[in-house]
């Protein structure tokens, strides 16, 4: 780090501190005899925006909101509460933050998303299924459903 009074490169940490979310506040002291000024730095760490690779391959940057307003239309007037929408929320961009370093496909996060409402709510996830699926006509509504008739009769 150089001194921003001498412009010599040798300096030393004095004492660090997080100062907000990924900052460090650092106090350093110059080594250089003739000047042993004191300043302060900021570390903040550099984030590379996540980004959301759509079907028509444009790329937009990734919004947990938009999770957010799929699910909650998905849940309408359905028994599930705000804490367990927001948990799959988190569930699913913790995933995708562990799982991709800079690009999602919009594939993945849907299918995320379709995974964990299954297990919630079967009505949920047949709406969610069927703007996610894109149902054309009743037959798709069968076929995305036979699955499970078949595991509830299993049960």
């Amino acid at each position: 780090m150089l001194c921003p009074f001498c412009r010599r490169c040798e300096t030393k940490v004095i004492d660090s501190r997080s100062s907000e979310q990924f900052v460090i506040r650092r106090r350093r002291e110059c080594l250089d005899s003739g000047c042993g000024r004191r300043f302060t730095t900021y570390e903040k760490i550099e984030e590379s925006p996540m980004r959301v690779i759509k079907k028509d391959g444009s790329r937009v940057p990734f919004d947990r909101e938009r999770i957010r307003v799929g699910l909650e239309k998905a849940c309408y007037k359905r028994p599930i509460s705000d804490e367990t929408i927001e948990r799959i929320i988190k569930e699913v961009e913790a995933d995708i933050y562990r799982s991709f370093e800079r690009e999602v496909p919009s594939r993945y996060i849907g299918e995320r998303v379709f995974k964990s409402l299954r297990a919630i709510d079967q009505v949920a996830f047949v709406r969610f299924a069927s703007v996610y699926r894109e149902f054309k006509d009743v037959k798709d509504f069968v076929e995305e459903l036979e699955p499970m008739l078949r595991d509830s009769k299993r049960s």
